[in-house]
């Protein structure tokens, strides 16, 4: 895909993935970032050179078809769509949960508001001569990391979704991309973890990230694997038990942490 000359609409842009993505982007692009944090927002924007960054929550639909109506009406020209924003949790699900609602938080953004974001933009989308659609998933679409649960099952709905999505758009002008980034240092990856749960981890760097996601959007690879996601992806289908069993010992002691705060749990009810 020519990735110049594009107007670009990323979603939760103002850090991580998002923010770098919208760097390396809008040096030859229009690009627009959208995020929760309107502060964090505005700042982002700012150091990029004054972007158009406007506040929406994908999580919340009314929120979204806002959004819409005002990039579509301010930016008629719109052809790409990058469903970046997301939010991932350590979490124990042996622990008492107090707040249902809340434990699909991560659902609500990282694969509820994708599918919006895809089922209000896609009209758009088809009425221009080249687009694309790229919805960021993660390596652990393709094997869970088991302190992080939820998040692991939203990034594998999310590959479900863009293979079926691409397969639907398959007649059309509209490239359906998913980008799997590895651990990639972000605040998203160290947000919620301490140095037990990652040990010695270390993340890919966020701006080889984007250079490669934009690499192989030129080169059409229509799912983008950087680094250790392209070896997941092969474990996952040759050996995806030890694939699962080599997370679970990275996560061994905040694992065993987890279980000692369940027991604990249980004996005081």
């Amino acid at each position: 895909m020519k990735m110049t000359g594009n107007t670009i609409l990323i979603t939760g842009g103002s850090s991580g993935i998002g923010l770098e993505l919208a760097r390396q982007l809008s040096a030859e692009n229009t690009v627009i970032i959208t995020g929760r944090h309107e502060e964090k927002l505005n700042e982002a924007g700012t150091a990029l050179g004054g972007i158009p960054a406007f506040q929406s929550d994908v999580s919340e639909p009314n929120e979204i078809a806002a959004l819409h109506a005002r990039v579509i009406r301010e930016f008629p020209s719109l052809n790409i769509l990058v469903n970046n924003a997301g939010i991932m949790r350590k979490i124990g699900l042996r622990v008492g949960v107090a707040d249902l609602q809340d434990l699909n938080r991560e659902i609500e953004t990282n694969l509820s508001g994708p599918i919006r974001m895809v089922k209000q933009f896609l009209p758009h989308l088809e009425k221009q001569r080249a687009a694309a659609i790229v919805n960021v998933t993660a390596g652990l679409a393709f094997v869970p990391f088991p302190i992080s649960p939820v998040y692991s099952a939203t990034k594998a709905g999310l590959h479900a979704f863009t293979q079926a999505l691409r397969v639907q758009m398959s007649k059309s002008a509209v490239k359906i991309f998913e980008l799997a980034p590895p651990g990639t240092e972000t605040p998203l990856f160290r947000g919620d973890f301490d140095e037990i749960d990652l040990r010695s981890v270390k993340g890919m760097e966020v701006a080889t990230l984007a250079r490669l996601a934009i690499k192989g959007m030129r080169k059409d690879v229509l799912e983008i694997r950087p680094g250790l996601s392209n070896l997941l992806k092969l474990l996952s289908r040759i050996a995806p038990g030890f694939a699962l069993n080599m997370f679970a010992n990275v996560n061994a002691a905040s694992l065993a942490r987890m279980d000692a705060h369940a027991r604990s749990h249980i004996a005081s009810h």
